[in-house]
């Protein structure tokens, strides 16, 4: 019997997972509909939970699905970092997509975003997510986080051949292979917390065409379904998204308070004073923070205004509570948690 030509897949979708079961089904059923032209590799990562075990049961039900267990730890790895760099290893696309297990993808959207990279003559494509938020404390930080990462990271400079800012989502990047290797994948960048924001800023230092936007209509995700597993995600983040800049943070901090927090307090001190001057000044104070909302409210997505927009000073206090947490963390080297592995934090 003479078996046919093995055909290169298109795109190798690498999934890293560790201790997903409530998301590695939806995520991958969501990948199983992009088309035929794709391998989708779920990288277990030494889960404890069923996450291999129905990893195993869509390998067996979808042909383009493997499901590939990845080695202990190596000194000098981050968990992430590795996952990716030994599925990569695996896989035989001309494209990569790296995608988080959280996320959700649209029907569809994958042979799109390949055909303009192609036609553009890009290297590197990352989306930044549709975030779904439903308990309080989503809607008060994810909405705020991102706009104020916006802020950091436009896209139109991101996009700007000319320009030295780059950053990438890690939750979706699609990346040519030759130039995946040609910056010496994972392994170049294994031990980067930031590991989407290091390798766009290699790729751009290194002349290559990098492209990042709003994943709207594309991709969404929920990233945290826990306040333990937000507060150390962004304490994981934050400090090295503000570039390690503690005048940064300190401006932020001033920023938001005066802006936002001090006519707060003002606010209320005002209404409580008992004269009609006061009472008068505290409503032109709370007409300015009402003002405030509204300019937030009108800079979010459109999802996600409902659901944020009552919530913007608590998601203020929340953040600059990470913010100054994620700062101090890696100020005294502590060591930080993230699925149930502690990293040295650098200095």
């Amino acid at each position: 019997m003479v078996s046919g030509p093995v055909t290169t897949p298109r795109v190798s979708v690498i999934v890293p997972a560790r201790d997903e079961e409530a998301n590695i089904g939806g995520c991958v059923r969501s990948l199983v509909v992009q088309g035929e032209d794709l391998e989708i590799i779920v990288a277990d990562d030494g889960s404890q939970d069923r996450t291999a075990e129905i990893a195993h049961e869509l390998a067996a039900e979808f042909p383009q699905v493997k499901l590939v267990s990845v080695p202990p730890l190596p000194e000098g790895w981050l968990g992430k970092t590795h996952a990716l760099h030994v599925a990569a290893e695996r896989s035989r696309g001309e494209w990569l997509l790296f995608t988080d297990a959280d996320t959700r993808h649209e029907p569809g959207k994958l042979a799109a975003v390949v055909e303009r990279a192609e036609q553009e003559a890009l290297d590197l494509v990352s989306f930044s997510p549709r975030q779904e938020v439903r308990a309080w404390w989503e809607k008060a930080v994810i909405p705020f986080v991102y706009q104020r990462l916006a802020m950091l990271y436009p896209y139109p400079q991101v996009n700007d051949p000319s320009d030295s800012k780059a950053a990438a989502n890690g939750q979706y990047i699609l990346i040519r292979r030759s130039a995946y290797q040609s910056l010496g994948g994972h392994q170049a960048i294994r031990s980067a917390v930031l590991e989407d924001v290091e390798l766009a800023r290699r790729a751009k230092h290194a002349g290559l065409r990098v492209w990042f936007g709003s994943g709207e209509g594309t991709v969404s995700t929920r990233m945290y379904r826990r306040f333990a597993e937000m507060w150390e995600g962004w304490t994981k983040n934050l400090f090295l998204l503000y570039d390690r800049d503690y005048g940064a943070i300190r401006r932020a901090t001033v920023e938001l308070a005066f802006r936002y927090l001090l006519p707060a307090v003002a606010g209320i001190a005002l209404l409580s004073g008992g004269s009609r001057w006061a009472e008068g000044m505290g409503g032109v104070v709370l007409a300015y923070l009402a003002w405030e909302h509204y300019r937030y409210w009108r800079k979010l997505p459109r999802e996600a205004r409902s659901a944020a927009t009552a919530l913007l000073l608590p998601g203020v206090v929340l953040f600059l509570l990470l913010l100054w947490n994620s700062a101090r963390r890696y100020w005294r080297q502590q060591e930080i948690e993230w699925k149930g592995r502690r990293y040295r934090a650098p200095a």
